[in-house]
């Protein structure tokens, strides 16, 4: 952008940023409400391992739907539509989540959230990213990330704050309903309020520009981001969209085994996200720290104590994206988190079972044990946490953006239904090397990031397709 927005301005930018941001808030809360419930839920429907991780996980079979779909369909019907569509979803999945008759209908509702949770998170970055000037763009989209461990944190507490009032997660509460109902009905309050906010954010004015409504995308640059005359830019975006009109996800094809290798590379970054391990820790942290000993109250305490720990994080990433660069953050944070899941497999490798069958950590391993899993959400939420959202919505050129979204978006929430579903199998055969898995895939992302990623720090969307294919990636984002 050529000027610099003003403070009022700037203002209204943020307030459109944090609305639309929103949507991960629902995502946060969404994914890691059932931490709390999953034993008290497991318990009353009599479920094993195996069919335990997939009620977990099952959600996000609907995240993949949602995110495979919600880029092509904003591209038809507008970005805020979308927005309005997912906080339906997320009603109707918490009413029918927190009333369902057994597990088989538990699961559709949990499925039906997960296609809200897919969409929003597509929509978010993509709609926040074109919204914003450059200069500001990796704060604002870092909101979402934000907004995401905001969920996730109020969710745990709810969960806790429920299973205290109750006396446990499996214990009735309001209207004879035991409180892991309540902590899937507590999601329809954000619903509505990500519904209502939904109503009053402007339309992207790239979707507006490739519409022919010049006059509204003016009208959304000029009130949001300070520009005079925007019909300088108004040029510039229908000069980068000249083919969008047409676009849809076979624009992704090229010669790399069928896509285009910038798709590929959003592809395995937004895999190797999920292949670290970090939803093990917001899905099952408190079945985890119950398993080796912790008493119920005390596995929910910590739990909660974590989402703290993970928003503290999300905002000094806030802090450094735009001055350290995409990057540097995400090499840093990959090596971070591979150091302490070798701690954490260590300390697991320690456990012993009772003969009651129980599994404690002994000595000082469990305080390891817990100071590890806590570095380790604190590196990702510094870095790859929302570093990844902010990347994936800066990197692709224009023409590709919202299909290329879409598809690695997809591919996120597919490697986390893997490691989410799998996690109770693989911790009942070994912790140890559970842990260790999530280790290797942290240092196999650092070569990812070090051979591949190129920095997207303070370029204009409309010079992206340029710049990917002809700056060497700098090694950090200093502009």
């Amino acid at each position: 952008m050529a000027s610099t927005p003003s403070a009022s301005v700037s203002k209204r930018l943020v307030l459109v940023a944090v609305t639309a941001a929103l949507g991960f808030f629902l995502f946060g809360y969404d994914t890691a409400v059932i931490n709390g419930a999953i034993d008290a839920l497991a318990d009353h429907y009599g479920l094993g391992s195996g069919l335990k991780g997939f009620a977990v996980s099952s959600a996000l079979l609907g995240c993949v739907i949602g995110a495979w779909f919600a880029g092509p369909l904003s591209n038809r019907v507008g970005r805020v539509p979308v927005m309005l569509t997912s906080s339906v979803l997320f009603l109707v999945s918490a009413i029918g989540t927190g009333l369902a008759f057994g597990v088989t209908d538990l699961i559709v509702w949990r499925v039906v959230g997960g296609l809200g949770v897919g969409a929003a998170s597509v929509i978010a970055p993509t709609y926040i990213a074109e919204i914003s000037p450059a200069h500001m763009r990796g704060r604002l989209v870092s909101v979402q990330g934000l907004a995401g461990v905001t969920g996730i944190a109020v969710s745990l507490f709810v969960d806790a704050g429920l299973a205290w009032q109750a006396g446990g997660a499996a214990n009735p509460l309001f209207f004879d309903l035991p409180a892991w109902r309540w902590m899937f009905i507590a999601e329809a309050v954000p619903a509505i309020a990500y519904g209502v906010a939904a109503l009053r954010v402007p339309e992207s004015p790239r979707y507006l520009v490739g519409l022919g409504r010049d006059a509204d995308a003016e009208h959304v640059l000029r009130t949001c981001t300070g520009l005079a005359d925007p019909r300088a830019k108004i040029e510039e975006i229908r000069g980068s969209l000249q083919t969008d009109r047409r676009a849809s996800l076979r624009d992704l094809a090229g010669r790399a085994f069928g896509l285009k290798p910038i798709v590929w590379i959003g592809i395995l970054v937004a895999a190797a996200q999920q292949f670290v391990g970090i939803n093990v820790i917001f899905y099952y942290s408190t079945a985890l720290w119950r398993s080796v000993g912790f008493g119920e109250s005390n596995a929910l305490l910590i739990t909660a104590i974590t989402s703290l720990i993970n928003i503290g994080a999300t905002v000094l990433s806030l802090l450094l994206i735009d001055k350290v660069g995409r990057r540097l953050l995400m090499l840093s944070g990959s090596l971070g988190m591979a150091v302490n899941l070798g701690v954490m497999a260590l300390a697991f490798s320690q456990a012993i079972t009772t003969v009651a069958g129980e599994v404690l950590l002994p000595g000082v391993w469990g305080v390891v044990a817990l100071v590890s899993a806590n570095l380790f959400v604190a590196f990702f939420g510094v870095t790859w946490g929302s570093v990844m959202w902010v990347l994936l919505g800066e990197m692709f050129p224009n023409r590709i953006r919202a299909g290329a979204m879409a598809v690695s978006t997809a591919v996120n929430w597919l490697s986390n239904f893997a490691i989410s579903t799998t996690f109770p199998v693989m911790a009942a055969i070994s912790l140890t090397g559970s842990y260790s898995f999530y280790a290797l895939s942290a240092l196999a992302s650092f070569f990812l990031v070090k051979h591949f990623v190129k920095e997207t720090a303070g370029i204009e969307l409309e010079d992206m397709d340029r710049q990917l294919r002809h700056t060497p990636a700098p090694d950090h984002g200093n502009r």
